[in-house]
């Protein structure tokens, strides 16, 4: 059994990457790590859960036979094309290293479909299975009843760098992306963040925009009720806008990006 964990451990590794990154992905020792992939111990039940997550394996599935591993391994990966199977290598392991980042925020952007307001969105960062997976949810509507905003989008994030990346599209439709770059002042410091949002439209007559955005950590005290129902579009100046806010998103408006110019 420890032969054959080390001998898949080994091949997970080749597949990915260096040892140094597995190692810093999943948080362990290099030294421990090493121990582990030349068959001379097996992690404790703690070490071994952080190495199934960011395998995105079920612990039991280290200790199969290495051949009856290679084939399943052959299979798996049969069904998913290699440029998929390397973007999405990039979010697994990430709950470790985003802990302190997870909860709910209230989203902050300027957008082409609202001048002159800002728009407010809830964002949930959540683990999944060693994943950092997102929900943002948008809702706003115009006073005339002109615009109706309703969006419910999805995706998964990465803390590289000190900077946490975000991709998103619809939970139930296809067409819009989004990307999402947030540069914490501190790493300890998560009530605030701020950064850059860059969207893509599902209509093709809509160019793409980009725009800052700041995200404020939203209280344990706030149920999700009342933070979904604080959502919508707002003047800049209005007394709802939090000045912090206001004055980290700046004078700047989005800008959109004309591709048949």
């Amino acid at each position: 059994m420890q032969e054959d964990f080390a001998r898949n451990l080994r091949r997970l590794c080749a597949e990915t990457g260096s040892i140094a990154q597995v190692c810093r992905g999943i948080g362990i020792n290099r030294q421990q790590f090493n121990r582990y992939l030349n068959g001379h111990g097996l992690p404790s039940a703690h070490n071994l859960r952080r190495i199934a997550q960011f395998f995105g394996l079920e612990e039991e599935q280290l200790f199969a036979p290495h051949h009856d591993f290679r084939q399943a391994q052959n299979v798996q990966r049969a069904g998913i094309a290699a440029p998929a199977q390397h973007f999405g290598a990039q979010f697994a392991g990430q709950a470790r290293h985003m802990r302190r980042f997870l909860g709910f925020y209230h989203g902050y952007y300027r957008t082409p479909t609202w001048p002159g307001q800002v728009m407010r969105t809830l964002i949930r960062l959540r683990e999944e299975d060693g994943h950092v997976v997102t929900d943002t949810f948008e809702r706003a509507a115009a006073s005339d009843g002109s615009i109706r905003q309703r969006g419910r989008y999805r995706g998964m994030a990465v803390f590289h760098n000190n900077r946490i990346c975000m991709y998103e599209s619809p939970r139930l439709a296809h067409g819009f992306l989004s990307e999402t770059v947030l540069m914490p002042a501190h790493p300890q410091q998560t009530s605030y963040l701020q950064g850059l949002v860059l969207g893509i439209s599902a209509r093709s007559d809509q160019p793409p925009y980009a725009a800052r955005t700041v995200w404020v950590r939203i209280s344990e005290r706030v149920t999700a009720r009342e933070a979904l129902t604080a959502t919508g579009a707002c003047r800049e100046d209005s007394p709802r806008l939090d000045p912090k806010v206001r004055r980290l998103l700046g004078d700047e408006l989005p800008l959109s990006v004309d591709v048949n110019v």
